[in-house]
């Protein structure tokens, strides 16, 4: 999952995840161990909806020796608390998701997590998406940190009733069809903006996001050299110039008042990875019918997706194994898909009807399965290096002051300002 939005949670994320740099980091106690009835209990850290509430009796059930204790935070806290915990050489718990963005940050660090391979994971790296399965492996190919989980093929989630109100057209393919590229975006949201008074995306940053993960090079290159003036430079301007248009509600993504927004209205679309169909769900289930998908300007472009790794030093490595060995099976993977919205890292499972075939009713019956796996198959990632968590957030903040802070009205600064607090994160 981005995630990020969390995702990057968020995501992931999935959004403005900047400013949760700033929230404590979440109080997770290490990984549990058995009691004195002989049950196991195994801790897992993640943030965003993996699909974990949906799977967690199911599974307790099968396994009544078993008790799964699910500890949900904020995208970047999650990531920031396991390296804390995976320096400090105790306190990580039994299991812990990590974003692609911090993949090659961890994955350094590869001795700190159990070795799936030595499990029997090299099992399943035919099912895998080749580059998914590379993204956690050491570069000599001996060690696999995690399991990857879904992917973030992207579209443009939209309000069918906003759009209506504002003249905007509602159907799918005349919506794709306002957007070729961002600059038409831009002003498709000046037309909204201005029919409507209302504002039109969430957040500059989740603007800056997807448009970065659609350039053939992000933050870093493969030699982990810094190359601002390439991808992130074109995202900067776009999610600028969006925000200069008045177009940005400015919601921090998955703050209480992110999540108001989609109950209120408070914005028309928002670039949408596989894994914000649950979210929107989730927070805002009264709004069911009045979503759909569109294409997303430029095409193409992964935001999120997410793996998940057991640290060394959890007291249930075997049974934490089995957990995340029985997680990706077709079965799990599937319903997940189906209740949340996260697309499987596995392409043989496209073909499946149940996901081929799918039709989210909550987003007034969009294909979503197709529409999904057609973006997963044709993904080409970007290689994102060992800084491009830090990197991303740090950029963040500055289009955070470039949208209500003292940078405000002031895009040539605030770029000049996020290189340089990208060049610090680079060297930290």
């Amino acid at each position: 999952m981005a995630r990020s939005w969390s995702r990057w949670a968020r995501l992931a994320s999935a959004g403005v995840v900047s400013l949760v740099m700033v929230a404590a980091c979440s109080g997770n106690s290490g990984g549990g161990g058995a009691d004195s009835g002989g049950t196991v209990t195994l801790k897992i850290n993640f943030w965003g909806d993996f699909g974990l509430d949906e799977l967690k009796s199911t599974y307790e059930s099968a396994n009544p020796n078993v008790r799964i204790v699910l500890n949900t935070g904020e995208y970047n806290a999650q990531h920031e608390d396991l390296q804390k915990k995976l320096i400090a050489g105790s306190g990580a718990p039994d299991i812990a998701a990590i974003d692609e963005g911090f993949a090659i940050q961890f994955r350094g660090q590869a001795d700190k997590f159990v070795n799936l391979l030595d499990k029997g994971a090299d099992q399943y790296e035919q099912k895998y998406l080749p580059w998914k399965w590379q993204q956690t492996l050491t570069p000599d190919g001996k060690t696999q940190i995690g399991l990857g989980t879904d992917v973030g093929g992207l579209a443009m989630c939209y309000r069918t009733d906003l759009f209506a109100a504002a003249g905007l057209p509602t159907q799918r393919e005349q919506v794709s069809a306002l957007w070729p590229t961002w600059d038409r975006f831009v002003e498709a949201g000046q037309r909204y903006t201005a029919r409507s008074g209302k504002k039109f995306i969430d957040s500059g940053t989740n603007i800056f996001n997807p448009v970065l993960g659609q350039q053939p090079v992000g933050f870093y290159d493969e030699n982990e050299t810094l190359k601002m003036d390439g991808g992130p430079k074109v995202a900067f301007d776009v999610a600028a110039k969006s925000i200069a248009a008045g177009l940005s509600a400015n919601l921090a993504a998955f703050s209480p008042e992110w999540n108001s927004g989609f109950v209120k209205g408070d914005f028309a679309v928002l670039a949408c990875p596989a894994w914000m169909q649950g979210h929107i769900r989730n927070t805002a289930p009264q709004t069911e019918g009045k979503w759909d998908v569109a294409a997303i300007p430029g095409g193409g472009g992964n935001w999120g997706g997410s793996f998940l790794t057991i640290p060394k030093q959890g007291k249930n490595v075997d049974e934490a194994y089995r957990f995340l060995e029985w997680l990706i099976q077709p079965e799990q993977q599937i319903e997940i898909f189906k209740k949340v919205g996260n697309l499987p890292s596995q392409p043989a499972l496209y073909q499946d009807p149940a996901i081929r075939d799918f039709a989210n009713p909550f987003f007034n019956n969009a294909p979503v399965g197709q529409i999904f796996s057609r973006t997963a198959e044709n993904l080409t990632p970007q290689y994102l290096g060992r800084k491009n968590g830090p990197t991303r957030v740090a950029v963040e903040n500055v289009l955070n002051r470039l949208a209500t802070g003292n940078l405000r009205g002031k895009p040539d600064q605030a770029w000049t300002e996020a290189v340089k607090e990208a060049e610090k994160a680079a060297k930290s």
